[in-house]
């Protein structure tokens, strides 16, 4: 076959959508994530009241196999379910057929599941990388009379940067091999509306029994995984993981 099954995969409107389809979950997810791990890893990070169940509520999700993950959300996301009264409450439209049989919700129904797990994890590496940073610092700003904000920009953002990496090249591996969720809730439907390359790599080479095509599929998805994370790296201006 030689290289033709590379050229044939950009031809291939299915491989276009799984493409397309991941990379709007990894940009439309990993932002939030990272976001919400560092606004709960600072609010935890003081004593507050039930922090520590607090913690493990959050943590609880991230540790918790996918498949239950994904069957549970299933059912919140079923018509008449949980979810669909939330968004009635706040006066939004509901898919006719359910949100996860709908082109336009299934995705970020999907995506929105995926930030509400994975967060807390990171939000335990941020709450580690927090105890790290000295506390000298922080007295030195309060004499100086700087508040919350400045302290966040000026000490606290600085000092989690090669952590903020670390968090983002994961994240972004973990996100691009999306397969559980798409596998158990939707099989890449309604209409190639969910699925991922990971997801198609599966149906192509363990459904259709087509190795090769499937193999060159795999081999592009790795490419793209190393391109996005050789870019977090050049936007920190870092060389490696600290």
């Amino acid at each position: 076959m030689g290289l033709r099954n590379y050229f044939y995969l950009w031809q291939d409107p299915d491989f276009i959508s799984a493409v397309k389809n991941t990379v709007i979950f990894v940009i439309g997810t990993i932002p939030f994530t990272t976001v919400l791990a560092l606004i709960a890893a600072i609010g935890l990070s003081t004593r507050i009241p039930l922090s520590n169940f607090i913690k493990m509520s959050l943590v609880i999700p991230s540790i918790t196999s996918m498949v239950v993950m994904a069957l549970i959300f299933s059912q919140l996301y079923a018509p008449g379910g949980i979810a669909e009264s939330l968004l009635r409450a706040f006066g939004l439209d509901i898919p006719a057929n359910g949100l996860l049989l709908s082109e336009k919700s299934a995705l970020p129904s999907i995506m929105v599941m995926d930030i509400l797990i994975a967060f807390g994890y990171y939000m335990l590496i941020y709450l580690a990388a927090l105890q790290n940073i000295p506390h000298n610092l922080y007295e030195a700003a309060d004499l100086d009379g700087a508040g919350f904000l400045a302290k966040l920009r000026y000490i606290t953002i600085p000092y989690l940067k090669p952590i903020t990496l670390f968090i983002l090249v994961i994240n972004i591996i973990r996100s691009f091999q999306i397969f559980i969720e798409i596998f158990v809730m939707t099989k890449g439907g309604p209409l190639n509306s969910t699925l991922t390359m990971v997801y198609f790599v599966y149906d192509v080479g363990f459904v259709k029994f087509d190795m090769g095509y499937a193999s060159a599929a795999a081999y592009v998805l790795f490419i793209i995984i190393a391109l996005f994370s050789a870019l977090q790296l050049k936007l920190f201006h870092l060389k490696e993981v600290v």
